[in-house]
Protein backbone atom coordinates (compact mmCIF):
# COMPACT_ATOMS: atom_id res chain seq x y z
CA UNK A 1 0.00 0.00 0.00
CA UNK A 2 1.46 3.08 -0.97
CA UNK A 3 1.58 5.75 1.61
CA UNK A 4 -0.33 8.78 0.63
CA UNK A 5 1.71 11.68 -0.79
CA UNK A 6 1.84 14.70 1.47
CA UNK A 7 -0.19 17.66 0.38
CA UNK A 8 1.96 20.55 -1.18
CA UNK A 9 0.45 23.86 -0.15
CA UNK A 10 1.58 27.53 -0.68
CA UNK A 11 1.35 29.87 2.31
CA UNK A 12 0.78 33.58 1.63
CA UNK A 13 2.11 36.34 4.08
CA UNK A 14 -0.07 39.35 4.20
CA UNK A 15 2.00 42.64 4.62
CA UNK A 16 0.30 45.80 5.71
CA UNK A 17 0.81 49.06 3.73
CA UNK A 18 2.50 50.71 6.73
CA UNK A 19 5.18 48.05 6.99
CA UNK A 20 5.86 48.28 3.27
CA UNK A 21 6.42 52.04 3.51
CA UNK A 22 8.90 51.59 6.38
CA UNK A 23 10.91 49.12 4.36
CA UNK A 24 11.29 51.54 1.46
CA UNK A 25 12.16 54.39 3.80
CA UNK A 26 15.04 52.42 5.25
CA UNK A 27 16.48 51.99 1.79
CA UNK A 28 16.04 55.66 0.99
CA UNK A 29 17.78 56.69 4.23
CA UNK A 30 20.64 54.32 3.50
CA UNK A 31 21.05 55.71 0.00
CA UNK A 32 20.94 59.26 1.34
CA UNK A 33 23.57 58.56 3.96
CA UNK A 34 25.88 57.03 1.37
CA UNK A 35 25.40 60.06 -0.86
CA UNK A 36 26.08 62.55 1.91
CA UNK A 37 29.20 60.66 2.90
CA UNK A 38 30.48 60.70 -0.65
CA UNK A 39 29.75 64.42 -0.88
CA UNK A 40 31.64 65.12 2.33
CA UNK A 41 34.61 63.13 1.09
CA UNK A 42 34.53 65.02 -2.18
CA UNK A 43 34.29 68.38 -0.47
CA UNK A 44 37.05 67.49 1.93
CA UNK A 45 39.28 66.43 -0.92
CA UNK A 46 38.50 69.64 -2.75
CA UNK A 47 39.30 71.71 0.33
CA UNK A 48 42.76 70.28 0.66
CA UNK A 49 43.59 70.47 -3.00
CA UNK A 50 42.68 74.13 -3.58
CA UNK A 51 46.02 76.01 -3.86
CA UNK A 52 46.60 78.25 -0.86
CA UNK A 53 49.23 80.76 0.12
CA UNK A 54 50.40 82.45 3.30
CA UNK A 55 49.70 86.17 3.44
CA UNK A 56 50.90 88.73 5.99
CA UNK A 57 48.64 89.30 8.96
CA UNK A 58 48.63 91.82 11.76
CA UNK A 59 50.12 90.74 15.04
CA UNK A 60 53.34 90.04 16.87
CA UNK A 61 55.97 92.15 18.59
CA UNK A 62 59.35 92.92 17.04
CA UNK A 63 62.23 92.81 19.57
CA UNK A 64 65.59 94.39 18.84
CA UNK A 65 68.70 94.44 20.99
CA UNK A 66 70.94 97.50 21.34
CA UNK A 67 74.16 98.04 23.25
CA UNK A 68 73.59 100.96 25.60
CA UNK A 69 70.51 102.93 26.63
CA UNK A 70 69.01 106.22 25.42
CA UNK A 71 70.48 109.29 27.05
CA UNK A 72 68.27 112.15 25.90
CA UNK A 73 65.77 111.18 23.16
CA UNK A 74 65.97 114.74 21.96
CA UNK A 75 65.58 115.51 18.24
CA UNK A 76 68.19 118.27 18.35
CA UNK A 77 70.88 115.95 19.71
CA UNK A 78 69.86 112.77 17.91
CA UNK A 79 70.83 113.90 14.43
CA UNK A 80 74.44 112.75 14.64
CA UNK A 81 73.88 109.88 17.07
CA UNK A 82 74.54 106.41 15.66
CA UNK A 83 73.25 104.52 18.72
CA UNK A 84 69.86 103.87 20.25
CA UNK A 85 69.08 107.59 20.61
CA UNK A 86 69.44 108.04 16.87
CA UNK A 87 67.31 104.96 16.18
CA UNK A 88 64.50 106.03 18.49
CA UNK A 89 64.49 109.64 17.29
CA UNK A 90 64.20 108.48 13.68
CA UNK A 91 61.03 106.59 14.65
CA UNK A 92 59.52 109.19 17.00
CA UNK A 93 60.36 112.53 15.34
CA UNK A 94 60.19 114.04 11.86
CA UNK A 95 61.65 117.21 10.40
CA UNK A 96 60.58 119.41 7.54
CA UNK A 97 63.11 117.53 5.43
CA UNK A 98 64.95 114.21 5.54
CA UNK A 99 67.91 112.56 3.83
CA UNK A 100 67.35 109.98 1.14
CA UNK A 101 69.66 107.01 0.60
CA UNK A 102 72.01 109.05 -1.62
CA UNK A 103 72.43 111.93 0.81
CA UNK A 104 69.98 114.26 -0.89
CA UNK A 105 67.63 116.35 1.22
CA UNK A 106 64.00 115.62 0.33
CA UNK A 107 60.66 116.73 1.85
CA UNK A 108 59.31 114.99 4.95
CA UNK A 109 56.77 117.10 6.85
CA UNK A 110 57.18 119.70 4.14
CA UNK A 111 55.00 119.45 1.06
CA UNK A 112 57.28 121.67 -1.00
CA UNK A 113 60.25 123.98 -0.62
CA UNK A 114 62.13 126.62 -2.57
CA UNK A 115 65.36 128.62 -2.43
CA UNK A 116 65.36 132.26 -3.52
CA UNK A 117 68.71 133.88 -4.36
CA UNK A 118 70.51 131.24 -2.28
CA UNK A 119 69.53 133.09 0.91
CA UNK A 120 65.76 132.73 1.38
CA UNK A 121 64.36 129.30 2.19
CA UNK A 122 60.61 128.71 2.14
CA UNK A 123 58.92 125.51 3.31
CA UNK A 124 55.23 124.73 2.96
CA UNK A 125 53.98 122.07 5.36
CA UNK A 126 51.64 119.25 4.40
CA UNK A 127 48.04 119.73 5.49
CA UNK A 128 47.41 116.26 6.95
CA UNK A 129 50.22 115.88 9.51
CA UNK A 130 49.65 115.36 13.22
CA UNK A 131 51.46 114.98 16.53
CA UNK A 132 51.12 111.71 18.43
CA UNK A 133 48.41 113.30 20.60
CA UNK A 134 46.28 114.14 17.57
CA UNK A 135 47.01 117.86 17.36
CA UNK A 136 47.63 119.18 13.85
CA UNK A 137 51.20 120.26 13.01
CA UNK A 138 51.41 123.83 11.75
CA UNK A 139 54.00 126.45 10.92
CA UNK A 140 53.74 127.54 14.57
CA UNK A 141 55.55 124.35 15.57
CA UNK A 142 58.34 124.92 13.06
CA UNK A 143 58.66 128.56 14.14
CA UNK A 144 58.79 127.50 17.80
CA UNK A 145 61.49 124.88 17.14
CA UNK A 146 63.78 127.13 15.11
CA UNK A 147 63.45 130.23 17.29
CA UNK A 148 64.16 128.08 20.35
CA UNK A 149 67.46 127.09 18.73
CA UNK A 150 68.24 130.80 18.31
CA UNK A 151 67.72 131.74 21.95
CA UNK A 152 70.68 133.74 23.36
CA UNK A 153 70.70 131.49 26.44
CA UNK A 154 72.00 128.66 24.23
CA UNK A 155 75.10 130.44 22.96
CA UNK A 156 77.41 128.46 25.25
CA UNK A 157 76.04 124.99 24.43
CA UNK A 158 78.67 122.92 22.57
CA UNK A 159 77.56 121.23 19.38
CA UNK A 160 74.72 123.63 18.61
CA UNK A 161 75.26 125.24 15.22
CA UNK A 162 76.06 128.93 15.53
CA UNK A 163 74.50 129.34 12.10
CA UNK A 164 71.05 129.53 13.70
CA UNK A 165 71.89 132.83 15.39
CA UNK A 166 72.24 134.59 12.01
CA UNK A 167 68.96 133.35 10.54
CA UNK A 168 65.74 135.37 10.38
CA UNK A 169 62.76 133.06 10.96
CA UNK A 170 59.27 134.10 9.85
CA UNK A 171 55.87 132.43 9.82
CA UNK A 172 54.14 133.46 6.58
CA UNK A 173 50.88 131.59 7.20
CA UNK A 174 49.63 128.51 9.07
CA UNK A 175 51.50 126.20 6.71
CA UNK A 176 54.46 128.25 5.49
CA UNK A 177 57.73 129.07 7.25
CA UNK A 178 60.54 131.21 5.82
CA UNK A 179 64.17 131.57 6.83
CA UNK A 180 66.52 134.24 5.53
CA UNK A 181 70.32 133.94 5.70
CA UNK A 182 72.78 136.85 5.53
CA UNK A 183 74.47 135.25 2.50
CA UNK A 184 73.90 132.20 0.26
CA UNK A 185 74.67 128.90 1.97
CA UNK A 186 73.14 125.84 0.30
CA UNK A 187 74.16 123.28 2.98
CA UNK A 188 71.79 125.14 5.34
CA UNK A 189 68.95 122.92 4.18
CA UNK A 190 70.58 120.00 6.04
CA UNK A 191 69.54 121.72 9.28
CA UNK A 192 65.91 121.31 8.23
CA UNK A 193 66.16 117.58 8.97
CA UNK A 194 66.04 118.30 12.72
CA UNK A 195 62.91 116.86 14.32
CA UNK A 196 60.25 119.44 15.15
CA UNK A 197 59.09 120.04 18.73
CA UNK A 198 55.37 120.53 19.53
CA UNK A 199 54.73 124.10 20.62
CA UNK A 200 51.64 123.20 22.64
CA UNK A 201 53.70 120.84 24.82
CA UNK A 202 56.91 122.80 25.36
CA UNK A 203 56.16 126.51 24.89
CA UNK A 204 56.27 127.17 28.66
CA UNK A 205 59.67 125.46 29.09
CA UNK A 206 62.69 127.81 29.13
CA UNK A 207 64.80 127.20 25.98
CA UNK A 208 67.92 126.25 27.92
CA UNK A 209 65.98 123.66 29.94
CA UNK A 210 64.30 122.34 26.79
CA UNK A 211 67.62 121.92 25.00
CA UNK A 212 69.68 120.54 27.89
CA UNK A 213 67.27 118.13 29.58
CA UNK A 214 66.32 114.69 28.21
CA UNK A 215 62.86 114.17 26.72
CA UNK A 216 62.73 110.53 27.79
CA UNK A 217 59.44 110.77 29.71
CA UNK A 218 56.49 110.64 27.32
CA UNK A 219 58.08 112.34 24.30
CA UNK A 220 55.54 113.65 21.78
CA UNK A 221 56.68 113.59 18.18
CA UNK A 222 55.20 113.14 14.73
CA UNK A 223 57.08 110.05 13.58
CA UNK A 224 55.55 106.72 12.55
CA UNK A 225 55.98 105.23 16.04
CA UNK A 226 55.15 106.55 19.50
CA UNK A 227 56.70 105.50 22.79
CA UNK A 228 54.13 103.82 25.03
CA UNK A 229 56.41 102.68 27.86
CA UNK A 230 60.04 102.99 28.84
CA UNK A 231 62.11 101.50 31.65
CA UNK A 232 65.76 101.08 32.52
CA UNK A 233 65.90 97.92 30.44
CA UNK A 234 63.66 98.48 27.44
CA UNK A 235 61.36 100.77 25.51
CA UNK A 236 58.14 99.88 23.71
CA UNK A 237 56.85 101.70 20.65
CA UNK A 238 53.52 101.31 18.90
CA UNK A 239 52.36 102.74 15.58
CA UNK A 240 51.03 106.27 15.78
CA UNK A 241 47.36 106.31 14.74
CA UNK A 242 48.07 109.59 12.95
CA UNK A 243 51.09 108.53 10.89
CA UNK A 244 49.13 107.51 7.81
CA UNK A 245 50.31 103.89 7.75
CA UNK A 246 49.37 100.75 9.67
CA UNK A 247 52.24 98.27 10.06
CA UNK A 248 51.50 94.56 10.25
CA UNK A 249 53.56 94.27 13.45
CA UNK A 250 51.74 95.66 16.48
CA UNK A 251 54.75 96.93 18.44
CA UNK A 252 58.53 97.35 18.51
CA UNK A 253 60.54 96.73 21.66
CA UNK A 254 64.16 97.76 22.08
CA UNK A 255 66.09 95.93 24.80
CA UNK A 256 69.13 97.64 26.28
CA UNK A 257 72.26 95.59 26.94
CA UNK A 258 75.42 96.68 28.75
CA UNK A 259 77.65 95.63 25.86
CA UNK A 260 77.75 94.01 22.45
CA UNK A 261 78.60 90.53 23.81
CA UNK A 262 75.49 90.34 26.00
CA UNK A 263 73.33 91.57 23.12
CA UNK A 264 74.74 88.86 20.85
CA UNK A 265 74.11 86.21 23.53
CA UNK A 266 70.47 87.29 23.78
CA UNK A 267 70.09 86.86 20.02
CA UNK A 268 71.64 83.38 20.17
CA UNK A 269 69.13 82.51 22.91
CA UNK A 270 66.23 83.88 20.78
CA UNK A 271 65.29 86.48 23.40
CA UNK A 272 65.45 89.16 20.71
CA UNK A 273 64.68 89.15 16.99
CA UNK A 274 67.34 91.53 15.73
CA UNK A 275 70.80 92.93 16.38
CA UNK A 276 71.13 96.69 15.88
CA UNK A 277 74.66 96.12 14.57
CA UNK A 278 76.86 93.12 13.82
CA UNK A 279 80.59 93.47 14.20
CA UNK A 280 82.71 92.26 11.27
CA UNK A 281 84.10 89.35 13.29
CA UNK A 282 80.60 87.85 13.71
CA UNK A 283 79.23 88.33 10.20
CA UNK A 284 80.43 85.05 8.72
CA UNK A 285 79.29 82.94 11.68
CA UNK A 286 75.81 84.44 11.60
CA UNK A 287 75.64 84.17 7.81
CA UNK A 288 76.07 80.40 8.11
CA UNK A 289 73.04 80.08 10.38
CA UNK A 290 69.74 79.24 8.76
CA UNK A 291 67.73 81.41 11.13
CA UNK A 292 69.36 84.78 10.48
CA UNK A 293 68.96 87.35 7.71
CA UNK A 294 71.86 89.74 7.16
CA UNK A 295 71.65 93.12 5.45
CA UNK A 296 74.71 95.23 4.63
CA UNK A 297 75.17 98.75 3.32
CA UNK A 298 78.24 100.87 2.65
CA UNK A 299 78.56 103.26 5.57
CA UNK A 300 78.71 107.01 4.94
CA UNK A 301 81.87 107.16 7.05
CA UNK A 302 85.41 106.57 5.82
CA UNK A 303 88.78 105.79 7.35
CA UNK A 304 91.73 107.91 6.29
CA UNK A 305 95.28 108.88 7.19
CA UNK A 306 95.86 112.57 7.80
CA UNK A 307 99.31 114.06 7.16
CA UNK A 308 100.50 117.18 8.96
CA UNK A 309 101.87 119.10 6.01
CA UNK A 310 103.25 121.88 8.22
CA UNK A 311 105.10 119.85 10.85
CA UNK A 312 108.86 120.58 10.48
CA UNK A 313 109.70 117.12 11.84
CA UNK A 314 108.18 115.47 8.77
CA UNK A 315 108.87 117.83 5.84
CA UNK A 316 108.63 114.94 3.36
CA UNK A 317 104.83 114.96 3.74
CA UNK A 318 104.85 118.13 1.65
CA UNK A 319 106.03 116.04 -1.32
CA UNK A 320 103.15 114.77 -3.42
CA UNK A 321 105.18 111.82 -4.75
CA UNK A 322 105.79 110.62 -1.19
CA UNK A 323 102.10 110.81 -0.34
CA UNK A 324 101.12 108.97 -3.51
CA UNK A 325 103.78 106.31 -2.90
CA UNK A 326 102.42 105.69 0.59
CA UNK A 327 98.96 104.99 -0.84
CA UNK A 328 100.21 102.75 -3.65
CA UNK A 329 102.04 100.71 -1.01
CA UNK A 330 98.91 99.84 0.98
CA UNK A 331 97.15 96.59 0.14
CA UNK A 332 93.73 97.91 1.08
CA UNK A 333 91.86 94.80 -0.02
CA UNK A 334 93.99 92.69 2.32
CA UNK A 335 93.67 95.30 5.06
CA UNK A 336 89.86 95.12 4.81
CA UNK A 337 89.99 91.32 4.86
CA UNK A 338 92.33 91.11 7.85
CA UNK A 339 91.14 94.00 10.03
CA UNK A 340 87.44 94.09 9.07
CA UNK A 341 86.81 90.44 8.17
CA UNK A 342 86.03 91.64 4.66
CA UNK A 343 83.35 94.09 5.81
CA UNK A 344 84.39 97.19 3.88
CA UNK A 345 85.04 98.62 0.44
CA UNK A 346 88.13 100.47 -0.78
CA UNK A 347 87.68 104.25 -0.63
CA UNK A 348 88.72 106.35 -3.60
CA UNK A 349 87.13 109.58 -2.40
CA UNK A 350 85.92 111.34 0.71
CA UNK A 351 82.37 110.51 -0.40
CA UNK A 352 80.62 107.16 -0.27
CA UNK A 353 80.12 105.58 -3.72
CA UNK A 354 76.37 105.81 -3.00
CA UNK A 355 76.42 109.58 -2.55
CA UNK A 356 74.86 111.71 -5.27
CA UNK A 357 78.03 113.83 -5.60
CA UNK A 358 80.49 110.92 -5.82
CA UNK A 359 82.72 111.19 -8.90
CA UNK A 360 82.95 107.77 -10.51
CA UNK A 361 85.99 108.60 -12.67
CA UNK A 362 88.16 109.77 -9.79
CA UNK A 363 91.80 108.66 -9.90
CA UNK A 364 92.42 105.38 -8.09
CA UNK A 365 95.49 103.89 -6.45
CA UNK A 366 95.55 100.10 -6.74
CA UNK A 367 98.04 98.15 -4.65
CA UNK A 368 101.31 98.61 -6.53
CA UNK A 369 104.45 98.51 -4.36
CA UNK A 370 106.67 98.62 -7.45
CA UNK A 371 105.07 101.90 -8.50
CA UNK A 372 105.53 103.19 -4.94
CA UNK A 373 109.26 102.38 -5.00
CA UNK A 374 109.66 104.09 -8.37
CA UNK A 375 108.03 107.27 -7.06
CA UNK A 376 110.27 107.34 -4.00
CA UNK A 377 113.38 106.66 -6.08
CA UNK A 378 112.45 109.50 -8.40
CA UNK A 379 111.94 111.83 -5.44
CA UNK A 380 115.46 111.07 -4.19
CA UNK A 381 114.52 108.86 -1.26
CA UNK A 382 117.09 106.04 -1.32
CA UNK A 383 118.18 103.48 1.26
CA UNK A 384 121.90 104.19 1.05
CA UNK A 385 123.03 102.43 4.23
CA UNK A 386 121.01 99.24 3.79
CA UNK A 387 119.09 99.55 7.07
CA UNK A 388 115.75 99.13 5.32
CA UNK A 389 114.76 102.79 5.66
CA UNK A 390 115.07 105.32 2.85
CA UNK A 391 116.66 108.67 3.52
CA UNK A 392 117.39 111.95 1.74
CA UNK A 393 119.87 114.60 2.82
CA UNK A 394 120.43 112.68 6.04
CA UNK A 395 116.72 112.64 6.95
CA UNK A 396 115.14 109.15 7.27
CA UNK A 397 111.72 108.54 5.78
CA UNK A 398 110.21 107.79 9.19
CA UNK A 399 107.26 109.13 11.17
CA UNK A 400 104.85 108.44 14.05
CA UNK A 401 101.34 107.22 13.17
CA UNK A 402 98.70 107.96 15.81
CA UNK A 403 95.86 105.44 16.12
CA UNK A 404 92.94 105.13 18.51
CA UNK A 405 93.70 102.67 21.29
CA UNK A 406 91.02 100.08 20.44
CA UNK A 407 91.94 96.71 18.95
CA UNK A 408 90.50 97.41 15.49
CA UNK A 409 92.44 100.62 14.90
CA UNK A 410 95.63 99.14 16.27
CA UNK A 411 95.24 96.18 13.89
CA UNK A 412 94.77 98.56 10.97
CA UNK A 413 97.81 100.54 12.07
CA UNK A 414 99.94 97.41 12.31
CA UNK A 415 99.01 96.45 8.74
CA UNK A 416 99.95 99.92 7.49
CA UNK A 417 103.32 99.77 9.25
CA UNK A 418 104.00 96.38 7.64
CA UNK A 419 103.05 97.51 4.12
CA UNK A 420 105.14 100.68 4.31
CA UNK A 421 108.15 98.75 5.58
CA UNK A 422 108.12 96.84 2.28
CA UNK A 423 108.95 100.05 0.38
CA UNK A 424 111.55 101.35 2.84
CA UNK A 425 109.36 103.59 5.01
CA UNK A 426 109.42 103.29 8.79
CA UNK A 427 106.24 104.16 10.68
CA UNK A 428 105.91 103.79 14.44
CA UNK A 429 102.50 103.26 16.04
CA UNK A 430 101.36 105.40 18.95
CA UNK A 431 97.94 104.40 20.37
CA UNK A 432 95.97 107.24 22.01
CA UNK A 433 92.45 107.75 23.31
CA UNK A 434 89.92 109.31 20.98
CA UNK A 435 89.64 112.46 23.07
CA UNK A 436 93.41 112.63 23.32
CA UNK A 437 93.77 112.27 19.56
CA UNK A 438 91.61 115.35 19.00
CA UNK A 439 92.55 117.60 21.92
CA UNK A 440 96.24 116.75 22.30
CA UNK A 441 97.31 116.21 18.70
CA UNK A 442 94.87 117.21 15.94
CA UNK A 443 93.56 120.49 17.35
CA UNK A 444 97.01 121.86 18.35
CA UNK A 445 98.51 120.46 15.09
CA UNK A 446 101.26 118.56 16.93
CA UNK A 447 100.78 115.23 15.13
CA UNK A 448 102.82 113.80 12.27
CA UNK A 449 100.30 111.34 10.81
CA UNK A 450 97.01 110.10 12.23
CA UNK A 451 94.52 107.35 11.43
CA UNK A 452 91.08 108.96 11.61
CA UNK A 453 87.37 108.25 11.06
CA UNK A 454 85.16 110.77 9.30
CA UNK A 455 81.45 110.78 8.50
CA UNK A 456 79.98 112.64 5.53
CA UNK A 457 76.19 112.62 5.95
CA UNK A 458 73.98 114.74 3.75
CA UNK A 459 75.49 117.70 1.92
CA UNK A 460 78.92 116.92 0.42
CA UNK A 461 80.38 120.31 1.45
CA UNK A 462 84.06 119.62 2.40
CA UNK A 463 84.71 123.25 3.39
CA UNK A 464 85.07 122.71 7.19
CA UNK A 465 87.84 120.12 6.77
CA UNK A 466 89.64 121.22 3.61
CA UNK A 467 89.30 124.96 2.94
CA UNK A 468 92.48 126.91 3.70
CA UNK A 469 90.53 129.32 5.94
CA UNK A 470 90.07 126.42 8.35
CA UNK A 471 93.79 125.86 8.93
CA UNK A 472 93.87 128.14 11.97
CA UNK A 473 93.40 126.77 15.47
CA UNK A 474 89.60 127.06 15.39
CA UNK A 475 89.16 125.12 12.14
CA UNK A 476 89.26 121.43 11.26
CA UNK A 477 91.73 121.56 8.39
CA UNK A 478 94.20 119.66 10.54
CA UNK A 479 96.52 118.81 7.65
CA UNK A 480 97.17 122.44 6.69
CA UNK A 481 96.42 121.72 3.02
CA UNK A 482 96.15 124.77 0.79
CA UNK A 483 95.02 124.69 -2.82
CA UNK A 484 93.66 127.84 -4.46
CA UNK A 485 91.55 126.03 -7.06
CA UNK A 486 90.08 123.68 -4.47
CA UNK A 487 89.23 126.68 -2.27
CA UNK A 488 87.39 128.36 -5.14
CA UNK A 489 85.45 125.20 -5.97
CA UNK A 490 84.30 124.80 -2.37
CA UNK A 491 83.29 128.45 -2.09
CA UNK A 492 81.28 128.35 -5.31
CA UNK A 493 79.60 125.01 -4.62
CA UNK A 494 78.22 125.99 -1.23
CA UNK A 495 76.50 129.01 -2.82
CA UNK A 496 75.06 127.27 -5.89
CA UNK A 497 71.60 125.70 -5.58
CA UNK A 498 71.77 123.84 -8.91
CA UNK A 499 72.55 120.19 -8.16
CA UNK A 500 74.02 119.37 -11.58
CA UNK A 501 76.39 122.32 -11.37
CA UNK A 502 77.35 121.47 -7.79
CA UNK A 503 78.04 117.89 -8.84
CA UNK A 504 80.45 119.12 -11.52
CA UNK A 505 82.20 121.40 -9.02
CA UNK A 506 82.61 118.58 -6.52
CA UNK A 507 83.81 116.23 -9.25
CA UNK A 508 86.66 118.62 -9.99
CA UNK A 509 87.38 118.96 -6.26
CA UNK A 510 87.63 115.17 -5.99
CA UNK A 511 90.03 115.10 -8.95
CA UNK A 512 92.33 117.62 -7.26
CA UNK A 513 92.11 115.86 -3.91
CA UNK A 514 92.90 112.46 -5.44
CA UNK A 515 95.97 113.91 -7.14
CA UNK A 516 97.23 115.92 -4.16
CA UNK A 517 96.34 113.38 -1.44
CA UNK A 518 96.64 115.55 1.68
CA UNK A 519 95.02 112.53 3.29
CA UNK A 520 94.93 108.89 2.21
CA UNK A 521 91.40 107.47 1.90
CA UNK A 522 91.50 103.84 3.02
CA UNK A 523 88.03 102.30 3.12
CA UNK A 524 84.33 102.73 3.79
CA UNK A 525 83.17 100.19 6.40
CA UNK A 526 80.03 98.16 5.87
CA UNK A 527 77.14 98.48 8.29
CA UNK A 528 75.55 95.05 8.85
CA UNK A 529 72.13 94.44 10.39
CA UNK A 530 70.86 91.04 11.53
CA UNK A 531 67.23 89.89 11.80
CA UNK A 532 65.73 86.53 12.73
CA UNK A 533 63.88 84.65 10.00
CA UNK A 534 60.89 84.84 12.36
CA UNK A 535 60.41 88.31 10.86
CA UNK A 536 59.33 88.28 7.22
CA UNK A 537 59.65 90.66 4.26
CA UNK A 538 62.48 92.64 5.84
CA UNK A 539 64.02 94.90 3.19
CA UNK A 540 67.06 97.04 3.92
CA UNK A 541 68.71 98.77 0.98
CA UNK A 542 71.31 101.52 0.70
CA UNK A 543 71.46 103.51 3.94
CA UNK A 544 72.63 107.03 4.59
CA UNK A 545 72.60 106.30 8.34
CA UNK A 546 71.87 103.03 10.21
CA UNK A 547 68.61 104.40 11.67
CA UNK A 548 67.15 104.40 8.15
CA UNK A 549 66.90 100.59 8.30
CA UNK A 550 63.34 100.94 9.63
CA UNK A 551 62.08 102.84 6.58
CA UNK A 552 60.26 99.74 5.31
CA UNK A 553 59.08 98.54 8.74
CA UNK A 554 55.34 98.86 7.88
CA UNK A 555 55.72 95.99 5.39
CA UNK A 556 57.57 93.65 7.78
CA UNK A 557 55.42 90.95 9.37
CA UNK A 558 55.59 88.16 11.93
CA UNK A 559 52.10 86.64 11.81
CA UNK A 560 50.52 85.17 8.70
CA UNK A 561 47.43 83.26 7.63
CA UNK A 562 46.57 80.91 4.79
CA UNK A 563 44.08 81.89 2.08
CA UNK A 564 43.26 80.52 -1.38
CA UNK A 565 45.61 81.82 -4.03
CA UNK A 566 42.71 83.42 -5.86
CA UNK A 567 41.95 85.54 -2.79
CA UNK A 568 45.51 86.46 -1.82
CA UNK A 569 45.59 89.84 -3.51
CA UNK A 570 42.26 90.92 -2.02
CA UNK A 571 42.65 89.44 1.47
CA UNK A 572 42.93 92.30 3.98
CA UNK A 573 45.01 91.86 7.13
CA UNK A 574 43.10 90.93 10.25
CA UNK A 575 42.32 94.07 12.26
CA UNK A 576 44.42 94.37 15.43
CA UNK A 577 43.04 92.31 18.28
CA UNK A 578 40.73 90.19 16.09
CA UNK A 579 41.37 86.51 15.48
CA UNK A 580 41.58 85.44 11.84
Amino acid sequence: MHSPHPLHSTSTEVVSPVESLGHHMRWLVLIALVGIGALLITLGFATYTVPTVLVPDRGGVFREGVAGAPQYLHPVWCQNDLGVDGDLCALVYRGLMRFDKNGRVVPDLAESWSIIDGRIYQFRLKSDIFWHDGRRITADDAYFTFTTLQDPALVDIPGLSGLWRNVTVEKLDDRTIQMTLPQPFIPFVDLMTVGLLPQHIYRSVPPKDLLTKPLIENPIGSGPMRITSISSGSVRLEPSPFSGSTPYILAMEFYFFPDYASMLAAFDEERIDALSIILPTDVRRLAERGDTQLFSSVDSSYESILFNLNNPNVPFFQERDVRQALLYAIDRERLIEDALAGQGVVAHSLLSPNHWAFYEDVKTYPFDPARARTLLDGAGWIDKDGDGVREKEGKPLAFILLVKDDLRHQAIGAKLVSDWAQIGVRASLQPVTFSGLVTDFLAPRTFEAALTDWRQVGDPDPFPQWHSSQIDANGQNYTGWENAEADQLMETARQNANEAERKALYARFQEIFADELPALPLFHPLYTYGVSTRVNNVQVGVLNTPSERFATFPSWYIDSRRVPVSQAAAAPPTPPGVAP
